[in-house]
This record gives C-alpha cells, structure tokens and sequence, in this order.
C-alpha cells in the first residue's frame, strides 16, 4: 500500500488519501453542490461572465445552427447515424470494412461496457500506462470479474506479463491521468507482446486519442492495432457535449453496443448533431494552441510559486497535492497538516471558484482521478475574458494565501467544502 508524503496510506482504487472530511464518492457530491451554490451566487451577483470554465474540458452543447425538430432520438438517429460513424472512424483511425464505432452517455460507461463483454470472471488483466491506469479502468475491470495488475511502462509490462501464467485482457492508457505519455515505439511494443499472448487490447484514450497524433505524431487509436479504444469528446480539441467514442473490431463492437442498450448507457440520440459538428470542427491546430497558453500559465506559476513547487508534463502544468497543502502549512505557520493534501486541494479549487470564479478539473470528477490541481487545454477566450495567463497564476497565489488562513481555523477547511 502506497502513502502520500504525510504517511496517509491510499484509498482502494484511488492514488491518493482520502481524509476525514471527503472520505466516500458521496462526500464529494456534497462538495460539489458547495461549488454550484458559488457558481449561482456569481452569476446571480456579477452575470454569466463572473464565471470561467477552465477546466480544459468542453461539457456543453455547441452547436451553430440549432434545429429542434431533429433534437428528437429517432429523428436525430436515422439524419445523423452514417455521418457519426464515418466521422467517428476518421477520427479514431478506423477502417470501414473492420471497424465500427458506438456513442455512450460517457467515457466511464464505454470503458464499463467494453469490459463487461470482453472480461470474464477470473480472467487475468494487465494495465500499463505511463504512471498508472485510472480510477475508471480498475472499477471497469472490478466489475467485468478481472483479476488486475496495473503496471507503469514498458519494463513493468513486461515483467507482468512474463510472470502471468495466462493474460485475457490488456487495458492500454496511453495518456496517463498524471499526463505523462507513452512514447510510440513503447506502444507499438505493448500491442506486439499483448498479441504474442493471444490477449484482447483495450484502449482507454481519454485524452490520447487526440494529444497523441496531435502533439507527438503518435497513430490514431484503432491504427494502434487494438480490438477497442475509446475516448472522451469533452477533451481536447473537440467541443462536447460530455459523451464516449468507442471503436474497434465490428463484432465485438456489435456485441458492445448491444449489451449498452441492456444497460441503459448509450448515448441520447437527440445529441448526435452535436457530436457531428464537433468531431467536424475538430482540428489538431486546436490542441496545440491550448497547450501553449497551457504553458504560458506554468510560466507565470513558476515565478510566484517556484519551479520546484509547479509540476510540467510535455502537455500540461499541475501542483502536486502534497506540495499545495506543503504550501498553505508554511504560509500560516501551520506545524501540524490538518488535513491530506486531497482535501487540501479541494479547498483550493473552492476558493479558486468562489473568489475568481475559476472552474477547475477538480470538480469535473467523482471521484477525481488525481489529487493534483491541474491546469490543462485552457481555452484561449476564457483565459483572455478572465485577463491572461498572468492573471490566472496570481488567482491561484492569491487562493493559497486564503487556504493558509482557512487551515488555521477551527472547521474551516469543512464548512468551506460542505457548506453551501
């Protein structure tokens, strides 16, 4: 069992400790209606322009020309089914005469899916990914009956794999939550060993499937060579509304999408216009923008906070849990941690939202899948609305500064997070 940096052991399925104030998923929906209280607040005092959607994630729906006469299951279906699946293939890397695509309610659900058909109870499971797999793909595999081992590049795969009497199924993340990526020649690697075992390859492609091509000229999901992959269209580059792309072989996508029927957890049909003209617009040029505003965030952080206390992947910027509650402890003289550094960054993402009306990813999860304070994908007309990428570091300063004062109250951090 793994600790944090304060000796607070992780909580099961998650890399990170959960602590006295947000110890289960329905504290964190608690903390969330905190969050929707301020964003009310502010936008009953100050207007919708008070609040600032930076959380890198696109969840609404956008679309140019709105007809509601085809926002209706049926109607949206039969106008908009052959579009999604060329387009949907095109971007996944698909091929028409092997590959189909299906549309969830979410990324969690395709996953969830995927894996009830394709894992069986006992089988064996291998995760790699850069750092580790997420939260998602551990319950996805739980719920499936897998037996799983979650391991951390190419050198723990192997290792994995060789030690592994038999393996059914590898569970493949190519952009880690941590934001790390496998390199290309690691992928191409994990799929030929994954093949030479006679295991089935799921992809979780979150956030891969468009950073990856995008930013490191790495191939399209199913060019990967794997039997599924799946990915979010609220994320990078693509506009929402907050659904799952699934694609992969026609028969096992057959079977998937079926068994989502069964489920309840396909995607309303009524959105499919969206989700045409979002995959439409898509460009990588989009991608690539938002990570260099990205950056120029992390510059700014480094000069107040110090390059040792801002994180950097290639794509994003983020400070560790346990350096923010580090931080806020040394900025009100605090001796002793009065919480884990997962709650620690939770008030800050609070204060962040209630005094600048920043809407971090931290809300976007629940559970979130990281205990860090990420800054990723930012949108170039909300970090100019809000006053540049200068003004978005000193809000997050500022925000310390506040958390330290919280912490030295008596339930202060509790009455911030669970009191709307």
């Amino acid at each position: 069992m793994q600790n944090d940096r304060f000796g607070n052991p992780y909580a099961p399925g998650l890399n990170y400790a959960r602590g006295a104030l947000l110890p289960e998923t329905a504290d964190d929906i608690v903390k969330l209606k905190t969050a929707w209280a301020h964003i009310r607040r502010r936008r009953d005092k100050m207007g919708a322009d008070s609040v600032y959607l930076l959380s890198g994630l696109e969840r609404n729906l956008q679309l140019d020309e709105v007809d509601l006469s085809i926002m209706d299951d049926e109607i949206a279906s039969a106008l908009f089914t052959d579009e999604l699946t060329e387009r949907g293939l095109e971007h996944l890397g698909g091929t028409p005469d092997k590959h189909d695509i299906f549309v969830f309610n979410r990324l969690t659900a395709a996953l969830l899916t995927a894996a009830d058909v394709m894992i069986h109870e006992g089988d064996t499971v291998i995760g790699v990914a850069p750092s580790y797999s997420h939260p998602a793909v551990k319950r996805a595999v739980a719920h499936g009956g897998g037996n799983f081992t979650d391991c951390a590049g190419l050198g723990a795969f192997k290792e994995a794999m060789s030690a592994a009497k038999k393996v059914d199924t590898v569970f493949i993340t190519r952009l880690a939550v941590t934001y790390e990526v496998l390199a290309e020649a690691d992928l191409r690697e994990v799929v030929r060993i994954a093949r030479d075992r006679g295991a089935k390859i799921i992809v979780d492609d979150a956030g891969g499937a468009r950073v990856g091509p995008a930013c490191f000229g790495q191939p399209k999901t199913l060019e990967l060579g794997v039997d599924i992959g799946a990915t979010g269209l609220d994320k990078y580059g693509t506009t929402g509304p907050r659904l799952g792309l699934l694609g992969g072989d026609k028969e096992l996508v057959k079977k998937i999408r079926a068994r989502a029927y069964e489920l309840g957890v396909e995607a309303r049909q009524m959105l499919y216009p969206a989700v045409a003209q979002s995959l439409r617009d898509y460009s990588a040029d989009k991608v690539r923008e938002r990570v260099a505003l990205t950056k120029e965030v992390g510059k700014h952080l480094k000069n107040l906070l110090g390059d040792n206390r801002v994180m950097e992947t290639p794509v994003i910027v983020q400070l560790a849990a346990d350096d923010i509650l580090e931080m806020a402890m040394e900025r009100g003289g605090i001796k002793q941690a009065p919480c884990v550094p997962y709650e620690a960054t939770a008030g800050l993402a609070m204060l962040m939202l209630r005094d600048f009306g920043i809407v971090s990813v931290h809300f976007a999860g629940l559970p979130p899948g990281t205990a860090a304070l990420m800054i990723k994908f930012v949108p170039p007309d909300v970090v100019e609305r809000f006053g540049g990428p200068k003004a978005i570091a000193e809000a997050v300063d500022k925000s310390l500064d506040v958390l330290a004062d919280v912490m030295k109250k008596k339930n202060g951090l509790q009455e911030l997070l669970l009191a709307a």
